[in-house]
């Protein structure tokens, strides 16, 4: 290898070298994740109803007027706890565009066999009105995130007003009174204003409405319909595991059986 050959390699690995600590400076800077106690983690998890149906309620009141939940229909949420006649009383402010007898174009309240509506009629019009991309929708959201709804929750509760940010934080990721700054969005600026706040919403059964409380119900609500099977799931899981260990305890029963007489 020639002497400017060797030059050439060893900037390329040197170049190669600082950029990759430079990557590592940078997630080693990362704040973690908040750690929240989720009850529908674990081989044995459960949704709590009563903070799923107050999700829905932030959802409703809140995320719904920028984001969309096309997989779910209406009805779904009688899993959550409610009753047709529950469901059909949330829904019925709610209109809905279709085609009437006559062909025409109408809006009708909305029924349970709906899908949830959607809040923009397509995609370019959901990108047009919020500043060039479309809001995602959030039907698998917690499920699509790395860190889960560790990280929805951490993007909910991670704003820092521009006021409380220290000169180096506003220089190193060039914030703007413009911007939002979030400590746990990938660059920390985020396009979404903040979207709860304590007091944003008044919760039916009095449950105190602090940012935190909000977070976590609307997290909750959102797992559930990422994964509305998962409780189903989990107890088939675990009677599969006690069959299993069952048929392993009487193999080795029979095995022992079957070979006591050739030891």
């Amino acid at each position: 290898m020639s002497t400017k050959s060797k030059m050439i390699l060893s900037a390329t690995i040197a170049f190669a070298a600082i950029a990759a600590g430079t990557v590592a400076t940078a997630a080693d800077n990362e704040p973690e994740l908040p750690k929240h106690e989720w009850g529908f983690k674990g081989p044995f998890g459960t949704y709590d109803r009563a903070s799923a149906q107050r999700g829905y309620q932030i959802y409703k009141e809140v995320c719904s007027a920028c984001h969309s939940l096309n997989m779910l229909s209406y009805r779904n949420l009688e899993e959550l706890g409610l009753t047709d006649n529950q469901v059909k009383g949330l829904v019925s402010d709610i209109q809905i565009a279709d085609i009437g007898d006559d062909g025409s174009a109408i809006d009708r309240p909305a029924r349970p066999s709906d899908h949830f509506k959607k809040p923009f009629a397509n995609e370019l019009a959901a990108a047009s009105a919020n500043g060039g991309k479309a809001p995602p929708d959030l039907s698998v959201i917690v499920k699509a995130r790395e860190g889960g709804p560790n990280y929805v929750y951490g993007i909910l509760t991670g704003y820092v007003p521009f006021d409380k940010l220290s000169p180096d934080t506003i220089k190193t990721f060039n914030v703007t009174k413009d911007d939002y700054y979030n400590l746990y969005y990938p660059g920390h600026r985020i396009a979404m204003p903040p979207p709860l706040s304590d007091g944003k919403v008044t919760y039916a059964d009095g449950t105190k409405n602090t940012l935190q409380q909000e977070a976590s119900d609307v997290v909750e609500f959102l797992a559930w319909a990422s994964e509305p099977h998962l409780e189903q799931r989990n107890r088939t899981g675990v009677r599969v595991i006690l069959f299993l260990l069952a048929m392993a305890g009487l193999m080795y029963a029979v095995k022992r059986a079957v070979w006591a007489d050739k030891h």
